[in-house]
């Protein structure tokens, strides 16, 4: 057996694990977050060793160490941005990229993971490059999209120097994976679009996007990805990084076999679907020829729906209520409770 939870309203994944893990003794867990939305502590759980955090630039920073490997977050006062919420054109990404020098001074990590969702910024990653000790001609890296429209050289040699010796992996939300950076398509005129903005500004943002990618990398800013978190995606891919999610760099030592794979979220409804830890761990259990179940707080998606993802059955901790949710301070518990009485259905 494999359980293998997001975060559950405040129980971190590790202890929606362990008390998942109370209705099928000896199975295994696995510790998985999202980018912003747990990512550092999951990967500091599954890691084993503690979750350090402190305050960078007014923002808190976690960050996590283990043998030749580190992770870390920043979080702003705002966190993740909603998807109607207006272009943040001033924004810098400089905090993460103070993190991120922070981390590689004190323990020069062989692999990095660097969580990428927790600023509300669109800058590309003008900002993190600047931390990294990029130097910018014609404007400042540390104004925002809106500052760099004036830009004409910039010069990576601090940057790269910095991270020589280190695989700079960048962990973005499962639906932002494949997001793009430039066009139609791309960051700005999807946000711009969909928080009804003026086209005048959305076409400055977006010229001055591709302006800084010309500068940088022109060929990383058409990848998949390169779009995600305001285009730090894309700043990842041109200083020789990676993408990566959550759940993918959770699971992918998973090997099995399981017969049957268990996973958690708050809400499980028909237009979150759990969230990205959802899908992967049903992904995983298709993978493993095993059925998947869901344990939430609150279930609202119908039996047809949630098998048209691969998930066999869901199961509520609370009852639903129209006027309010059900599950966001779930205790430890309720949820030792509701496993105890499913998990006589799903033995062998």
């Amino acid at each position: 057996m494999l359980i293998c939870p997001d975060r559950m309203g405040s129980l971190s994944s590790a202890s929606a694990g362990q008390a998942l893990a109370v209705g099928w003794p000896g199975a295994d867990t696995v510790a998985i977050g999202e980018a912003g939305l747990g990512l550092v502590e999951a990967t500091a759980d599954g890691w084993g060793v503690p979750l350090q955090t402190g305050v960078l630039d007014g923002a808190l920073f976690e960050w996590a160490v283990t043998d030749g490997q580190a992770v870390l977050g920043i979080r702003g006062p705002s966190g993740p941005p909603a998807a109607d919420s207006p272009i943040p054109y001033e924004a810098t990404s400089l905090p993460l990229g103070r993190a991120v020098a922070t981390v590689l001074a004190e323990h020069r990590p062989r692999q990095l993971f660097v969580d990428l969702a927790g600023l509300d910024c669109h800058d590309g990653g003008a900002g993190l490059l600047a931390g990294l000790g990029a130097v910018a001609t014609g404007a400042e890296l540390t104004g925002g999209v809106a500052g760099l429209s004036g830009i004409d050289g910039v010069d990576l040699a601090p940057a790269r120097a910095l991270l020589a010796s280190t695989e700079l992996i960048g962990v973005v939300p499962s639906q932002q994976r494949d997001a793009l950076l430039l066009g139609l398509r791309g960051i700005t005129s999807r946000r711009g679009h969909a928080a009804r903005e003026d086209a005048a500004l959305l076409l400055a943002a977006d010229a001055a996007l591709q302006r800084l990618t010309g500068l940088v990398a022109s060929e990383a800013a058409a990848a998949p990805g390169a779009g995600a978190c305001g285009g730090l995606g894309w700043m990842v891919l041109a200083l020789g990084g990676r993408l990566t999610t959550g759940p993918e760099l959770a699971l992918a030592e998973v090997r099995g076999p399981y017969d049957l794979v268990v996973t958690g979220c708050g809400l499980f409804d028909f237009a979150t679907r759990g969230g990205g830890v959802v899908a992967a761990s049903a992904e995983l259990a298709a993978e493993l020829l095993a059925p998947c179940i869901v344990v939430a707080g609150e279930v609202l998606i119908g039996s047809r729906e949630m098998r048209t993802m691969g998930i066999e059955a869901a199961y509520p901790i609370r009852e639903s209520h129209l006027d309010r949710p059900a599950g966001g301070d779930l205790q430890e518990a309720e949820l030792v409770a509701t496993v105890t009485r499913i998990s006589r259905t799903w033995r062998w």
